[in-house]
């Protein structure tokens, strides 16, 4: 990836928000708040529907990056910043640019929106496949 350079955009990747995605999510991640299961339970708690936690969605963001880069590709650091929720029916877009490229390393700047607006803004620093075992 030699070719890489600051403010390269990465191709988009769209998400179907679907109940299963947000309910498996959660429960990969051992998140058992009911918010994320119970569509009533968390209707009483004031939200529309259930909606994604942030473990599920730093796990896209980590995907997002990883399948742009390739397999080989190691993330190093993911920062993320969660915004408008996930709820199902709708799609989040993820999008990125890369911010900085040093040695075998690269920052990218992470958005990714939904019907609502941003549901999570981030950081993620991924060492280059050719540097990621060094």
């Amino acid at each position: 990836m030699t070719h890489l350079r600051a403010g390269e955009a990465l191709p988009p990747l769209e998400i179907p928000v679907t109940r299963t995605l947000i309910v498996a999510g959660a429960l990969a991640s051992r998140d058992y708040q009911d918010v994320h299961h119970d569509a009533e339970l968390a209707k009483e708690k004031g939200s529309p529907d259930i909606f994604m936690n942030i473990l599920t969605t730093n796990g896209l963001v980590g995907r997002y990056v990883t399948d742009c880069f390739g397999p080989e590709a190691v993330l190093r650091k993911v920062k993320i910043r969660l915004g408008a929720p996930n709820y199902p029916g709708d799609t989040m877009v993820l999008t990125g640019t890369v911010a900085e490229v040093e040695g075998g390393t690269a920052r990218v700047d992470v958005v990714g929106a939904n019907g609502l607006g941003k549901h999570v803004t981030g950081t993620v620093t991924v060492a280059l496949a050719e540097e990621a075992g060094a």
